[in-house]
């Protein structure tokens, strides 16, 4: 079994500081293989911010693979957004912006979704999509993380990425399984199987594992646990009362892969 976290939006800046402890010791507890981390990783992309965002991830015990969110590049100062929109992000978080990374028989692909001139929406660009498509491993579960959703329910909050969509067909194509993505501050597994998503690419959105914004569904996190069978336990966790515990799973769902199209099994 290949056990992966995926975590989204932490918003360091505008966190709920008093779940931040319990928040790790939830994520350790997991025993995980990999931690994604799809974006948002701070508020305001403020040196502070992105310093307490750091001393965070580096105290997850497991792999660490993280991808940039629209907020983790300057929003009002345009000059340094159009310049060097990637230089806290680099300096603190990492250097690749669209990192690659595999686990037993599982390898996740990053992919950089994020668009200064566009700083909310995102842009999917054709050769960042072909760049990961090119390391796509034709013996793993090939997995791509990224910030902006490439398909969303109707009553979505935000608007969805540009070219988002011949994005996520030429993935299909190239024999991408799973999307995890973020951003819209609320989670969603299944649905998207049967609202005219491709059957062979399963998308999970990722809820705000910390922002205190008080609009927001409950603070949560995902964890994916992959069987040699072809089958996969999504598990998602969430707080309550204002802290994670062992006991904070909202559901469970369980999924199979079958000839290449995803089942829901529930």
């Amino acid at each position: 079994m290949t056990r992966l976290v995926h975590l989204s939006d932490l918003h360091f800046g505008y966190e709920h500081a008093g779940m931040v402890e319990s928040l790790l010791a939830c994520v350790n507890r997991q025993e995980a293989d990999l931690v994604v981390v799809t974006g948002d990783l701070t508020h305001r992309a403020r040196p502070d911010q992105f310093a307490a965002a750091a001393s965070f991830l580096s105290r997850i015990k497991a792999p660490l693979l993280a991808v940039p969110g629209n907020h983790d590049i300057p929003l009002y100062s345009l000059v340094m957004r159009f310049t060097q929109p990637w230089a806290g992000y680099r300096r603190s978080i990492a250097a690749a912006l669209s990192p690659v990374l595999r686990v037993g028989g599982v390898q996740v692909l990053g992919i950089n979704s994020v668009d200064p001139f566009s700083w909310r929406r995102g842009a999917l660009h054709s050769g960042a999509v072909r760049a990961a498509i090119a390391r796509i491993d034709p013996a793993a579960i090939n997995i791509v993380a990224l910030h902006h959703p490439l398909q969303q329910a109707p009553d979505a909050p935000k608007e969805l990425a540009r070219n988002a969509g011949t994005a996520l067909a030429m993935l299909e194509e190239a024999g991408v399984q799973i999307i995890l993505s973020g951003h819209l501050h609320r989670w969603e597994a299944k649905f998207l199987l049967g609202s005219g998503s491709p059957a062979r690419i399963l998308q999970i959105h990722a809820g705000t594992a910390l922002c205190a914004r008080p609009e927001d569904p409950p603070n949560e996190f995902a964890v994916l646990e992959f069987s040699d069978d072809d089958t996969l336990l999504v598990a998602r966790h969430y707080a309550r009362n204002g802290t994670y515990d062992p006991d904070s799973i909202a559901e469970t769902t369980s999924f199979s892969r079958v000839n290449g199209y995803w089942r829901n099994l529930d």
